[in-house]
């Protein structure tokens, strides 16, 4: 890794933007970490971190190394961050208590079954590499939204075989995709 000081590093971006990159490598974990242990949400957290390197990369400019070291500037976004993320979700949950309305939880294949049908072409592809058998009951199960029994008579197998086949489906499609459970 480069072993110039984050100072030096928010410094240079302006002509090198590899800079950056290293800056970005430097403190990515213990952003993440910082926002998984307060949101208690793995994708809001890597969200919330994607979202303070942007805004880091957009204000370095206004970075003063007198003012304190680069990663208290860089912690001091994150904060104002969740902060943010923290009152948009409280006003979430305001409104569905108004409406009666639960948090809307989306499992793996919700997931899975809208990117397909706003052809995503990433897990479209994941899909269409399944073996046959896996790929046509994901397929029936997440996208067609079929249930499991109507798709065991239609192929003449039991039930467990294509809840077996969705499941092994799907647990390769995450595993394509990088997304750990």
């Amino acid at each position: 890794m480069d072993g110039r000081s984050d100072d030096d590093l928010l410094a240079a971006t302006r002509h090198e933007p590899e800079a950056f990159a290293v800056f970005y490598r430097r403190h990515v974990h213990g952003l993440l970490a910082f926002f998984a242990r307060r949101t208690h949400d793995a994708e809001l957290a890597a969200d919330l971190t994607a979202e303070t390197f942007a805004a880091a990369l957009v204000s370095r400019a206004r970075y003063r190394p007198a003012a304190g070291a680069a990663v208290a500037w860089l912690f001091g976004i994150a904060v104002k961050k969740l902060a943010d993320a923290q009152r948009r979700g409280w006003a979430e949950q305001r409104a569905r208590r108004r409406l009666g309305m639960e948090r809307l939880e989306l499992s793996q294949a919700d997931i899975i079954r809208i990117e397909l049908l706003g052809e995503q072409p990433v897990a479209s592809a994941l899909v269409d590499r399944l073996t046959p058998d896996q790929r046509d009951a994901v397929r029936a199960h997440v996208v067609d939204d079929r249930s499991y029994a109507e798709i065991a008579t239609e192929l003449q197998v039991s039930e467990a075989v294509v809840r077996k086949r969705v499941s092994r489906g799907l647990a390769t499609v995450r595993e394509r995709m990088g997304i750990r459970r």
